[in-house]
C-alpha cells in the first residue's frame, strides 16, 4: 500500500487545500544550499542550488522555484548559529511554511535512513526528506525587540567565554609583561559585559510587555534582572509552548534514562538536546533558589538523601525552575512559593 494520501505525489504535503513542495536549507555563514523534490513524481531525487547567503541570494531563489514550476513550499532549516536567521525571515514574510529544526532530529533521521553521503547538496536533500516525511513544526520569527535582546545575550555569552579562557591563561602565565597584557584585556572584556548587561536591562525597561514579563520573572526565588533577561531573549513568547514539559525539553532540561533489560542500569541524566544558551540560564539562578527557597531546599535535600549526587540535584532543580517559569508567565501570576511545596514534595 502507498505511503501517501490519495491524490497527493511523493514528495508534496498537503495542508487544507493547499499543497507545499518540501524546500530544504543547508546553512552557512556565506551561502546556501537549496534542495526540491524533482520529476514528475518528485520522489527520492532532488533538484538543488548553490546561492549566497544574502538579499540577492534570497531573490535568486525565488526565481528558481518559479522556473520549478513551485508555488509554495515548506521550508526546513536546522537551527545553527544565527546563519539561517535573515533567509527565514524573508521566506515568513513571503507567506511561506518555515521550520526552523534541532540538527540532532536531522542527524537521527538521516541515519535512520542510512545515508553515507555528507555534503552540502546531500544535506539539503535529507531537510526535504525529513520536511515531507515529519511536518515539523512551524516557525515564526519573535518580536523585533525579542530578536534585538537575544542578539545582545549572544553577544554577552561570547564574551563571557572569552572572559573565562583570559582569566585561565593568566593562572597558567609565568611571564610579566604578558600577564599585564592579558590583564588588560580581562579588564576590558569585563567593562564591555558590564556595558551589554546595562543595555539588556535597559532594552527590557523600555518595552512594556518585555518590562511586565521580567517583574513576574524576578518574582521567582534566584532570578534577578539579568537572568530574566537572558531567559527572555531565548523563550520569546511563552505562547510558543504548550506546556511546560514542552519548554523544559526545548532547554534540554528533561530527564534522560538509559536502562535496557536487567543488566543495564545506567544513571538518569539531563538530555541537554536544546538550548544550551537558556539551560546555561538556569544554572546560577538553581543555586540561588536552593539558598534562598526553603521548599526548594528541602527539595534538594530529599533528592541528595535518595541518592543523587550534588549535580543530578541541581539538574532537578533547574527542572524545577522551568517549570515554575512556565507557570509564572503562562498565568501571568507572581510566584508563591507557598503554591510550590506540595508539587515540590510529589516530584521528589
Amino acid at each position: 500500500m502507498s505511503q501517501w494520501p490519495l491524490n497527493l505525489e511523493p514528495g508534496e504535503i498537503r495542508m487544507g487545500e493547499q499543497i507545499y513542495i518540501p524546500l530544504g536549507i543547508d546553512i552557512s555563514k556565506q551561502t546556501f544550499d537549496a534542495a526540491i523534490p524533482m520529476g514528475e513524481k518528485r520522489s527520492k531525487k532532488f533538484k538543488t542550488i548553490k546561492l549566497s547567503n544574502d538579499e540577492e541570494g534570497f531573490q535568486q531563489l525565488v526565481e528558481w522555484l518559479k522556473e520549478n514550476q513551485v508555488e509554495q513550499v515548506h521550508a526546513c532549516l536546522e537551527a545553527t548559529n544565527i546563519y539561517g536567521q535573515d533567509l527565514a525571515n524573508f521566506l515568513y514574510e513571503r507567506g511561506e511554511r518555515v521550520s526552523i529544526v534541532n540538527p540532532a532530529q536531522v542527524k537521527g533521521y538521516a541515519q535512520s535512513k542510512l545515508k553515507r553521503t555528507k555534503n552540502d547538496q546531500a544535506d539539503a536533500g535529507i531537510l526535504s526528506q525529513f520536511c515531507r516525511d515529519l511536518t515539523p513544526r512551524l516557525w515564526k520569527p519573535s518580536a523585533t525587540e525579542v530578536q534585538k535582546l537575544q542578539r545582545i545575550s549572544r553577544r554577552r555569552h561570547a564574551l563571557q567565554e572569552m572572559l573565562t579562557q583570559e582569566m585561565n591563561r593568566l593562572q597558567l602565565c609565568r611571564d610579566a609583561e604578558l600577564e599585564v597584557d592579558i590583564q588588560d584585556h580581562i579588564d576590558f572584556l569585563k567593562q564591555k559585559i558590564e556595558q551589554l548587561n546595562k543595555l539588556m536591562t535597559e532594552l527590557v525597561k523600555t518595552h512594556e510587555y518585555l518590562a511586565a514579563q521580567s517583574e513576574l520573572l524576578c518574582s521567582i526565588d534566584g532570578i534577578g534582572e539579568l537572568s530574566a533577561s537572558i531567559i527572555l531573549a531565548e523563550v520569546g513568547s511563552i505562547q510558543n509552548f504548550h506546556s511546560a514539559r514542552q519548554l523544559a525539553a526545548f532547554a534540554g532540561l528533561t530527564p534522560r534514562e538509559f536502562t535496557s533489560g536487567t543488566s543495564v542500569r545506567g544513571k538518569t541524566r539531563l538530555c541537554k538536546i536544546g538550548n544550551s544558551h537558556l539551560r546555561t540560564a538556569f544554572y546560577f539562578p538553581a543555586l540561588s533558589a536552593i539558598r534562598k527557597c526553603p521548599q526548594i531546599t528541602a527539595f534538594r535535600d530529599r533528592l541528595i538523601e535518595r541518592g543523587k549526587t550534588k549535580m543530578q540535584a541541581i539538574g532537578a532543580v533547574m527542572h524545577k525552575l522551568v517549570r515554575i517559569v512556565f507557570g509564572v508567565l503562562r498565568h501571568q501570576a507572581p510566584f508563591d512559593p507557598n503554591q510550590l511545596a506540595p508539587a515540590v514534595a510529589d516530584s521528589a
